[in-house]
C-alpha cells in the first residue's frame, strides 16, 4: 500500500519537473544535440532526490513553484554524477538500459556531462535565492567527487596506467572508511536535496539542521540497501549488472566488508584472490557471492541500514506534523526496501 502511495506521488511529480528539466537542458544547446543530452535523464529513473526536496519544501509552507527549478537542478546533478560514474567503472547498464557512453561513445558522454554541470547552475539561477543554492550546489559537487575519489581508491585491482590509483589505493579498508565514502558520495547529496527544499520554504535554521541531518541518515541507509542490491538483488529490477562491485574488485560495499570480516583466513584469501583478478568472469563473481552468502552479512548489513532509517525519521520530529512529514517517514521505509 505506503509503496503504491509513494509510486503514486512520484509518478505525479515526476510529470511536473520532467518538463523543467528538458527546459533547463534544451536550453542554449543546438537542436542536433538535444536528444542526445536528454537521454541519460530520460532513461527512467525515482526522481528521488528532486521529490526530496518538493516535500522538504512543501512540509514548511513552501509552494511547488518555489522548488521547481532547484529540484529539477538536483535531478540533473544527480545524473550528471551518474554519467561520470559510469565512464569510471566502465558500466554499461543504467536503469536497464545503454549507459550514455556506452551508446555514444565516451567523447560524447563527457561532453554531455559538461553540459550537464551547467545546468546545474543555471537551475540554481532562477531559484528564489540562487547565490545560496549556486554555493550549496558546488560544494555538494565537491564532496561527491572526494566519494568517488575514495570508492576508486577502494578497488582492490588496481588501475593499470593511473600510477595515482597504483599508489594510493586502500588494501585494507575499514568501517570508517567505508562511511566517510558512503558519507561524501551519498549521503551528501540526499542531505542537499532535503536542504535545499527548506530554503526554498524559507526555514528557520533549527528546521534546515532537522532536514539535513533527515536526508543525510537517509542517504547513508539508500548506500547501504544498494551495497545489499549488488549482491543479492535481481537485474531486471534492480536495472543494473548483479556484483558489479566484485566485478569492478571493490571493497567499498558495505556487504563485502562484513563477508571478510567473518571469513576465516582461507576464505578471506580467496575471496581476495577473486577482487585482485586482472579479469573477473561470472564463475568469478559466482564464487564470490557463494562465499559471501555463508556469513551474516546481509543481516547485519540490512540491520544497520534500518538503523540509519530510524535516525533520521527522528529527526522528523523536530518538523511540522503534517501529511509531508508523513510522507518523509514513508519515503524512509521505502528507502531500505526497495528492489532497485
Amino acid at each position: 500500500m505506503v509503496k503504491n502511495k509513494l509510486n503514486s506521488i512520484l509518478s505525479k511529480l515526476t510529470k511536473t519537473v520532467d518538463p523543467i528539466v528538458a527546459e533547463l537542458l534544451n536550453s542554449y544547446v543546438d537542436k542536433e544535440s538535444q536528444e542526445i543530452v536528454k537521454y541519460p535523464i530520460f532513461t527512467g529513473g525515482k526522481r528521488i532526490r528532486s521529490t526530496l526536496a518538493a516535500i522538504s519544501c512543501q512540509l514548511l509552507g513552501g509552494k511547488i513553484e518555489d522548488v521547481l527549478y532547484p529540484a529539477a537542478g538536483l535531478e540533473i546533478l544527480h545524473n550528471y554524477t551518474l554519467i561520470v560514474d559510469d565512464i569510471i567503472d566502465n558500466s554499461i547498464l543504467r536503469r536497464g538500459k545503454p549507459t550514455a557512453w556506452a551508446k555514444f561513445g565516451r567523447s560524447i558522454a563527457q561532453c554531455i556531462g559538461v553540459d550537464f554541470a551547467a545546468t546545474v547552475f543555471e537551475a540554481a539561477n532562477r531559484s528564489k535565492e540562487p547565490v545560496k543554492i549556486s554555493e550549496i550546489f558546488a560544494k555538494t559537487m565537491k564532496t561527491i567527487v572526494d566519494g568517488e575519489i575514495l570508492d576508486i581508491l577502494f578497488e582492490q585491482q588496481g588501475r593499470k596506467n593511473e600510477s595515482y590509483v597504483i599508489k594510493n589505493c586502500y588494501r585494507n579498508i575499514t568501517e570508517n572508511d567505508y562511511f566517510k565514502m558512503a558519507s561524501r558520495k551519498t549521503a551528501n547529496l540526499l542531505q542537499t536535496c532535503c536542504e535545499i527544499g527548506g530554503i526554498c520554504a524559507g526555514a528557520k535554521e533549527k528546521e534546515l539542521k532537522a532536514l539535513r541531518n533527515y536526508g543525510f541518515n537517509l542517504g547513508i541507509a539508500f548506500q547501504i540497501t544498494d551495497d545489499i542490491l549488488d549482491i543479492f538483488g535481481e537485474e531486471k529490477k534492480f536495472g543494473k549488472q548483479i556484483g558489479k562491485d566484485i566485478l569492478e574488485g571493490k571493497r567499498g560495499n558495505i556487504v563485502i566488508l562484513y563477508a571478510q570480516n567473518e571469513f576465516s583466513q582461507k576464505k578471506k584469501k580467496k575471496f581476495l584472490k577473486i577482487l585482485r583478478k586482472e579479469k573477473i568472469k561470472n564463475k568469478d563473481i559466482k564464487e564470490a557471492v557463494k562465499l559471501i552468502n555463508q556469513t551474516r552479512s546481509r543481516q547485519k548489513a540490512y540491520l544497520l541500514g534500518k538503523k540509519f532509517i530510524e535516525k533520521a525519521k527522528k529527526n522528523l520530529n523536530f518538523l511540522p506534523k503534517n501529511k509531508r512529514n508523513n510522507l518523509l517517514q514513508e519515503i524512509a521505509d521505502f528507502i531500505i526496501e526497495r528492489e532497485k
